[in-house]
Order: C-alpha cells, then sequence, then structure tokens
C-alpha cells in the first residue's frame, strides 16, 4: 500500500521500483596489447587505458632536443596500436614489459574485466602461446589473437605442432588447441606510424584483427563472424594463398589474410584453434563470453539474498529477458525465444544440499546462429564469488 502524506488536495505521484534488474550486455571489443617500447616515459607491467593513437604518441613518444614528440623506434607494439584504431578499435590497455616475462605482463591484465581481445604482436613462440592461451582459457572473457611467425613459406608447418619433439626440433608452428585462441597468418606490409621509416614493412597482423574484431561488433554484432572484412592500413601480404591451400589452412583453424584484386587486403577466416567441432567458430565463442559475463555480473545482487521460489522467480525473469533481447538481434536460431534459449533456476536446479552450501545455480540453454543443438552452461552464485561451467 502507497500513503501519501499531502495536507493539500491535488494529484500526487509517486515512484517506486517495478523489482526488475535488467541484465547489460558486457563490452566486447577493448583489447589488451603486450610488448617493449622503448621510451623512458613508459611505465612497465603497468596497463595504460588508450582510446586513440594520438594518445599513445603523446604518452609513449620521447622528447627530443627540439621538444618534438615522436621519435621513438617504432616496434611491434606501436604497429599494433595503429593498426587497431585505423580497424575502427576505440579502445585498449598497452602494457610495456620492458625486460619482465610476458607472463608477467598477462598478470597485470587479470584485474581489467573490461578486456575482452589479447595479443603480444610478434611474440611467436610456442612458449608464448601457451602462456597466452593458459591466461584466456583461465579468465574465461576473453580471447587470444596469435600471430604467426614471419617468413612462414612452408604453409604444411602451420598445420602441424609447434611443441618440441624428441629431438627438439617442432614439425610445425601451430599454436595448441583452445577454444579461447585463434591463429593468423601471414604478416601484413604496412606504412611505419611514426614516419621513421620510408619505406613499408612486414608486421604482424593481431592489432589490425582487434581493430576489425572491434568493427564487426560495432556495426554487425559480436555474433557476426569478423571475416569477409578488409584490412584497413594493409598495403599486401607476402604469400598469396589459393582457394586449395586456404581450404587445408581453414579446416586446421588457421585464419588467413588474403590479397583479391578487386576486394584488396581482407580477412578471411574465423575459427578458434579448438579441437572441439562445439567451439570452432570465432564468433561463437565471443558471443558465449558476453552472455555468460553478462549474466554473472549482472546477477551479484542475489548473493545473500533468500533462496527460494520468489529469488529463482526473478532470476528466470531477469535472464530470460536478457537473452530474449539477444535473440531479437539475431544472434540466437530459433524463429520463437523458446526455440532459441530455455533458463531453468528452480527447486530441481537448487536442492536443499546445494541452499545450505549457499549457492544458486542457473542452468541456461542457447543455440547460437550456427549449425548446432542448444550449447549449455551453469552460473552459480556464491558468498565467495561466481562461476561458469559450460556442458
Amino acid at each position: 500500500m502507497v500513503l501519501y502524506d499531502s495536507k493539500a488536495p491535488g494529484v500526487y505521484i509517486q515512484e517506486l521500483a517495478g523489482g526488475a534488474r535488467p541484465i547489460q550486455a558486457v563490452g566486447t571489443s577493448t583489447a589488451g596489447f603486450l610488448g617493449v617500447i622503448p621510451s623512458q616515459k613508459a611505465p612497465v607491467l603497468q596497463p595504460v587505458p588508450i582510446n586513440n593513437w594520438t594518445e599513445f604518441v603523446k604518452l609513449f613518444g620521447e622528447s627530443g632536443s627540439n621538444g618534438s614528440n615522436g621519435n621513438k623506434k617504432p616496434t611491434y607494439l606501436a604497429s599494433a596500436v595503429y593498426g587497431f584504431f585505423q580497424n575502427c578499435g576505440t579502445r585498449c590497455y598497452v602494457v610495456n614489459l620492458g625486460d619482465k616475462s610476458l607472463d608477467e605482463g598477462l598478470d597485470a591484465l587479470d584485474r581489467i574485466d573490461e578486456i575482452a581481445i589479447v595479443a603480444a604482436p610478434g611474440f611467436t613462440d610456442y612458449a608464448d602461446y601457451e602462456v597466452l592461451i593458459t591466461h584466456c582459457e583461465n579468465l574465461k572473457d576473453r580471447v587470444a589473437i596469435l600471430d604467426a611467425p614471419e617468413g612462414i613459406t612452408d604453409l604444411e608447418k602451420l598445420i602441424k605442432s609447434g611443441a618440441s619433439e624428441g629431438d627438439g626440433t617442432p614439425e610445425g608452428v601451430k599454436p595448441p588447441s583452445s577454444a579461447y585462441a585463434t591463429f593468423y597468418f601471414p604478416w601484413v606490409l604496412t606504412s611505419d606510424p611514426l614516419h621513421l621509416n620510408p619505406k613499408p614493412a612486414y608486421t604482424p597482423p593481431s592489432g589490425h584483427i582487434a581493430g576489425i574484431w572491434a568493427r564487426s561488433d560495432a556495426n554487425r554484432g559480436v555474433h557476426k563472424a569478423p571475416a569477409n572484412e578488409p584490412v584497413n592500413g594493409a598495403l599486401g601480404v607476402p604469400v598469396r594463398i589459393t582457394d586449395d591451400e586456404q581450404g587445408g589452412l581453414n579446416q586446421a583453424g588457421v585464419n588467413c589474410i588474403r590479397f583479391f584484386s578487386r576486394e584488396g587486403v581482407v580477412v578471411w577466416g574465423a575459427r578458434t584453434l579448438a579441437a572441439d567441432p562445439e567451439w570452432r567458430y570465432l564468433n561463437v565463442r565471443r558471443l558465449f563470453n558476453m552472455i555468460e559475463e553478462s549474466i554473472k555480473d549482472s546477477t551479484r545482487w542475489i548473493v545473500f539474498e533468500p533462496n527460494d521460489e520468489t529469488l529463482w522467480k526473478a532470476i528466470r525473469r531477469d535472464v530470460t529477458a536478457f537473452l530474449t533481447r539477444i535473440w531479437r538481434t539475431g544472434a540466437l536460431m530459433g524463429g520463437t525465444p523458446d526455440q532459441a534459449f530455455f533458463v531453468k533456476c528452480d527447486a530441481e536446479t537448487n536442492p536443499p544440499e546445494e541452499i545450505d552450501a549457499g549457492k544458486v545455480t542457473i542452468v541456461i540453454g542457447i543455440a547460437p546462429v550456427k549449425p548446432a543443438e542448444f550449447v549449455v552452461f551453469e552460473i552459480g552464485q556464491l558468498e565467495a564469488g561466481s562461476q561458469v561451467t559450460e556442458k
């Protein structure tokens, strides 16, 4: 009942909370770049947010005797950041490794929730791949972009493992299998973003690719595969891949960057390195990352609430409303919401022993836009934190 404490006749308005807590979609296009910046102004192992190329040069450019900025030597990291913004990226974090390890740099990115893309331009050793993949698999909210080594001419090496064999010599250069990593070949020819070298040079593509992911997300949504997209700033590629070669590489999870006479340099692949075909498509992996993180973050309010039917009903209402919005964007299969997803949070998913343990469990099934049935994941909210389990 609403009481109005009014003394005079008239019309009175009182705003009441509706009870619903809309779930907000998290961002998917913030990138984290790691590398070496040869500038005394650059802090080591400190993630620095960058919103445009001018800001990067201002923050990390050395001041010369004439007082001008930007007389820093070009690096793969600088080229990657430039390529990111060239391809419509809007925000990234830059970590200068200095003389520290890639492991230590990734530790510095652990605490930044908004990062959804990770790349270490030019780090192409198998051990580097393992470190980047482990970081993304542990956090489960970001995907790594891995560069193929420079100068690969034997395409067979791209589909053979880069792990050392018995004699210490690997057969190929392919990274480990993972649903949280992608692999791009070859490098791209670009101009020096700092205008210090008059001749174009080949640079790792990961920065440009991260920008393309961000552009595709903004134009179409994270559910759209970021492929058949032009690589802005790319003047050419060292290897022109044929359709037959592309077929074999694509099946092995190698995303090719190709030159077409009419379109120019184009990304022509969007697969992860997953061995499981369920997570083969990059857009599916990134869509699930977004949905899982959005629901996990927006349902923290349920911690310490009475774990009963009233709470379960509220959870079903909020999650269903969020997934309905996702379905309407075309991200999910099915002509109706019932065909696209299900949300289960009731006495069956929350038996007495789970309630006694202080845990509430939500089981969600989603049919992403790909030839597959429901992929099910479970979100648990506990006093100590939240967890997501994919099934």
